[in-house]
């Protein structure tokens, strides 16, 4: 187990946000001691048709569990109304819960009840450089991204799982979720983003690359923020009216993600890959997004285009 960086504390219940495979379930595990918690997975199919055709399930789960104090439920966009049973349980009994997800936008589109400040939000990234302390290797993060489970393979077998992983997300995140009414202009959206990534962006290149619309690219860029596969890096202005009418930077939430949706991945070996400044500059970008959030600083990220449309940091 890594030393992850955040540190949900015991005082009242929490939301744990972050993408698939950023390590939200072993963190949990780590935390908690089994004999003290109840855990709802809803990524067994079981499980979720259940808590989702009879979401008061909960009430009867809730005298179930005897000395047990919180209560687990792992992925839990997948059944919004539970929350506001969730709501009835922490008021009414006092109860403990710890909610993950890997995507706010099933919970925002249905107006899900977030407990009103009653649940503290967290959110849990890929490995920073603190969190890999003497394992941490700059070249191999570079290539292949710091999701836990890259840490844990060969060469071949990170591979397969990032691959896998791209793949699983269209599978699971998108289509199950029906968050895109047509998967073959996303397919390809997914690439160009990813070669995009890092740049300031132009909604009608990339729409007449997929042969689509500016519109739809600008819906497809929120899909990714909403799952939490990458986020906005805003242009610095002091006039927000004049920060609103230029075009943001968008970066992919991991780095090995990205080569696999770019299929840049077999590219060269470490020194020679042509795209190491590129990927040098992400890598910066991302520790001080995740640093941002893990220390929990009301601090915002932006760049700054010069004259020389030469754009920087700030």
């Amino acid at each position: 187990m890594f030393n992850r960086l955040v540190n949900p504390g015991n005082e009242r219940s929490f939301f744990l946000f972050g993408a698939r495979g950023t390590g939200k379930s072993t963190l949990l595990e780590h935390i908690f001691s089994p004999e003290k918690v109840y855990w709802i997975d809803l990524l067994d199919p079981t499980s979720e048709e259940r808590f989702v055709l009879y979401p008061e399930t909960l009430l009867q789960v809730a005298e179930d569990i005897g000395s047990k104090e919180w209560i687990v439920i792992d992925e839990v966009q997948k059944a919004p109304k539970l929350l506001d049973v969730v709501h009835q349980l922490i008021q009414k009994k006092k109860l403990k819960f710890a909610l993950t997800g890997s995507s706010a936008r099933k919970l925002k589109r249905g107006s899900a009840n977030l407990l009103a400040g009653r649940a503290f939000m967290f959110n849990l990234f890929p490995l920073t450089y603190k969190e890999l302390e003497k394992t941490f290797n700059l070249q191999e993060v570079l290539r292949w991204g710091s999701l836990p489970e890259i840490f844990q393979l060969s060469q071949v077998g990170r591979l397969r799982y990032l691959k896998t992983y791209t793949t699983t997300y269209l599978k699971e995140e998108i289509l199950q979720e029906q968050l895109i009414r047509k998967i073959r202009p996303f397919r390809a959206f997914l690439e160009v983003a990813a070669q995009s990534s890092g740049s300031i962006l132009n909604y009608s290149k990339i729409a007449r690359d997929i042969l689509s619309d500016p519109v739809t690219v600008q819906s497809y860029f929120q899909i990714l923020i909403d799952t939490l596969l990458g986020f906005y890096l805003e242009p610095y202005h002091q006039s927000i009216r004049k920060r609103q009418r230029k075009a943001p930077k968008f970066y992919f939430f991991d780095l090995g993600v990205l080569h696999s949706l770019e299929k840049t991945l077999q590219v060269g070996d470490d020194t020679s890959r042509s795209f190491l400044g590129r990927d040098f500059e992400h890598f910066v970008i991302l520790e001080i997004y995740r640093l941002i959030h893990y220390l929990e600083k009301d601090w915002t990220m932006t760049y700054l285009c010069t004259k020389d449309r030469k754009s920087r940091l700030e």
